[in-house]
């Protein structure tokens, strides 16, 4: 029999009895929330803390414009306060129809919304925007062939000669659709429509994925970003001043050009075990087409998708309430696109107000990986959705059809913003700062990227309000009001977080 009276060996049974419970209670949980609690353990990411001296907030436009052969890159004045802020930076890119994006990779994680272009549909007249999209992921296999015709060159002799051509997965991709990239991961996209796909990308350079420092950077693998045609005003001022990040920033782009530039030729031809004249066409010296390239030739060909897989993946959506197990998807996997536009997905619908449908790591695994979440929203005329704040994120709000009134206010009450946003500008607020929009007569349309996989977000006024939350006693005595006084302002807005226009509110959402 033991003998319990030993200190050494008490101490040891009840470490045992301790793990063995902690272990237990480990295995109890959920699945999903197991591989969850497990990976935030082994992830103990921070996002870089940046100085947030916020006096006023701007809509702000491209400040900045990289003109291609066939397409444009904006950018965005990465020097504000609330750019710094966020620690983020903002790319719009235009590709035109049968325009490349050549091949790149970035420092941060990005997320990008496809604003305008449409997925070829089967069976019916091409007459919208197609885009394709690749990515390249290191150590992955080429699991894509097709056949290529290599006698077709002119000159060439003989038979023609089928080779498959192997390569890592592509990937149609279509408006409303949200792509998630990881840093370091080469992309590259084609519009094979007939009118221009327009997307924006949100960069968190703040991420800690991001070992270099708080500046976005593109390797391209390709082309000749010198080749590119700046324009603006903002960044020719800046020059003439002598002052501005961005001026210099416009100064350094036309004197970069693509990785393999700065390689010796005679090393990469033999690296390559090809003709240096090659080598010369890699290094893109002489290339004056930009970063948006024309590609006629291009012909890229994919899976057919089969009724089979429309079923497959409907039942898929509908058992996605099951949580994610961390084993569903391999790296090489890893689904990177999901839609964040069509009406059924709606979290918060109000048939008055308007929709506004989330995208976080529960839904786009992905998106836990890179710290990154998105939302869609849309006021019908004169709406408003309540005024909230973001819990543990920062927002970036890009208008994409419409305007609004949006009123934002910091932590001393001040107001920091009050002004009307319209399409195409970026209103970034930072955590905790308390926003309110109310759409104009034409509606208001826009995405926000967050800064966090699983952005929260609380809100001041209706049914799901902290004021809703509190005792009417509380109430009485903090605003000094009536018992009548504080029921109104607990019970008069019924709606959850869109609210109808008109100062009577609507049926529960």
């Amino acid at each position: 029999m033991a003998n319990y009276n030993n200190p050494l060996l008490l101490s040891l049974t009840l470490s045992v009895l301790f793990l063995f419970h902690s272990c237990a209670a480990q295995l109890e949980l959920p699945q999903h929330q197991f591989w969850q609690n497990l990976q935030q353990q082994q992830q103990h990411r921070l996002r870089a803390k940046t100085q947030c001296r916020i006096q006023q907030l701007n809509a702000r436009e491209p400040s900045y414009r990289s003109e291609s052969e066939a397409g444009i890159t904006e950018f965005w004045d990465a020097n504000s306060e609330e750019f710094e802020c966020a620690g983020v930076e903002f790319v719009r890119h235009v590709i035109q129809p049968k325009g490349l994006l050549l091949p790149y990779y970035t420092n941060a994680p990005q997320l990008i919304y496809i604003i305008q272009g449409e997925i070829w549909i089967r069976f019916s007249i091409n007459n919208f925007s197609s885009g394709i999209q690749g990515t390249v992921i290191p150590g992955c296999a080429e699991t894509y062939e097709t056949e290529s015709r290599s006698s077709e060159r002119e000159g060439e002799e003989g038979s023609r000669t089928r080779r498959p051509d192997r390569h890592q997965k592509l990937r149609r991709f279509r408006r409303g659709d949200i792509l998630a990239l990881p840093q370091g991961i080469t992309h590259w996209a084609y519009n094979d429509g007939d009118t221009p796909i327009i997307s924006v990308s949100l960069l968190d350079v703040a991420n800690d994925n991001n070992q270099l420092d708080l500046k976005f950077r593109k390797f391209f693998l390709a082309g000749n970003p010198r080749g590119s045609q700046s324009q603006g005003e903002r960044g020719r001022e800046q020059r003439q001043r002598g002052e501005g990040r961005r001026g210099e920033e416009e100064e350094q782009e036309q004197e970069k050009s693509n990785i393999f530039n700065g390689f010796d030729e005679e090393l990469l031809a033999e690296t390559f075990n090809i003709d240096r004249d090659i080598i010369r066409r890699l290094q893109g010296r002489e290339d004056n087409r930009g970063t948006i390239v024309r590609a006629e030739r291009l012909r890229l060909v994919l899976p057919e998708y089969g009724r089979e897989e429309q079923e497959r993946e409907r039942e898929q959506e509908r058992g996605r309430g099951g949580g994610y197990n961390g084993l569903e998807e391999t790296f090489c996997s890893l689904k990177i696109r999901e839609n964040i536009d069509h009406p059924t997905r709606a979290d918060v619908y109000n048939p008055r107000g308007g929709r506004i449908s989330t995208l976080n790591s529960q839904a786009f695994p992905i998106l836990s990986y890179l710290r990154l979440s998105a939302a869609r929203g849309i006021l019908y005329k004169n709406a408003i959705m309540a005024p909230h704040w973001s819990i543990n994120s920062h927002s970036a709000i890009y208008v994409t059809k419409g305007s609004a009134r949006i009123q934002v206010v910091g932590n001393q009450g001040k107001s920091v913003f009050d002004g009307e946003v319209n399409e195409g500008q970026l209103l970034i607020v930072p955590q905790n700062f308390v926003a309110l929009k109310r759409a104009s007569e034409q509606g208001f349309e826009w995405i926000a990227f967050k800064t966090n996989d699983n952005a929260m977000s609380s809100q001041l006024a209706g049914r799901l309000s902290a004021i809703r939350a509190m005792p009417e006693e509380v109430l009485m005595n903090a605003y000094g009001v009536s018992r009548q006084d504080a029921r109104n302002l607990k019970y008069s807005r019924e709606e959850a977080t869109l609210f109808s226009p008109g100062s009577t509110s609507g049926r529960s959402v």
